[in-house]
């Protein structure tokens, strides 16, 4: 399967591309080759013990690249997206403009405190945190709870919603 979700936004693709890998893991069990440019979904292996990462391996090399023909264990360490671009014909005009945005969005990034930067992707699919509420809530049992002790467990679950 090749760029599954690729042709909508970034969390729509991303989560479209998570949910085909999972549902064909998951309950298909079938062998699938996954193609994506989503790096955040090279944590699935950590979430799904029958699933691995490889990569195709390459070089850069005086500005271009060189593919290896070779397959690599675990993820890509980097993109080759200018390079590929190159490969493709787009002007090389494009390719500087590209390369000059890449380097000030990859500084914009970095000089960013973390506080500021918009949320990883990947955390979209990172196991949930644990969660006060959440866990009260698996703690109630509304069929052995009278009406009046119903009410009082919903007002102190409510209670820790309010700051």
């Amino acid at each position: 399967m090749d760029e599954i979700g690729r042709g909508t936004s970034t969390f729509d693709g991303l989560s479209l591309a998570w949910a085909t890998a999972r549902r064909l893991a998951d309950h298909i069990g079938c062998f699938t080759l996954f193609s994506t440019h989503y790096f955040e979904l090279t944590d699935l292996p950590n979430q799904c013990p029958n699933m691995i990462n490889v990569h195709l391996g390459a070089q850069e090399h005086n500005d271009g690249i060189i593919f290896m023909h070779t397959v690599r264990e675990g993820p890509a360490s980097q993109s080759f997206g200018l390079q590929v671009a190159r490969l493709a014909g787009l002007p090389s005009t494009v390719i500087s403009a590209a390369r000059e945005k890449l380097i000030e969005l990859e500084h914009s990034s970095q000089s960013q405190p973390l506080s500021a930067r918009p949320a990883i992707q990947a955390e979209l699919f990172q196991p949930d945190a644990s969660d006060p509420l959440k866990e009260a809530l698996e703690q109630l049992d509304p069929n052995t709870m009278t009406p009046i002790e119903a009410l009082v467990a919903l007002s102190q679950l409510k209670s820790k919603l309010v700051p």
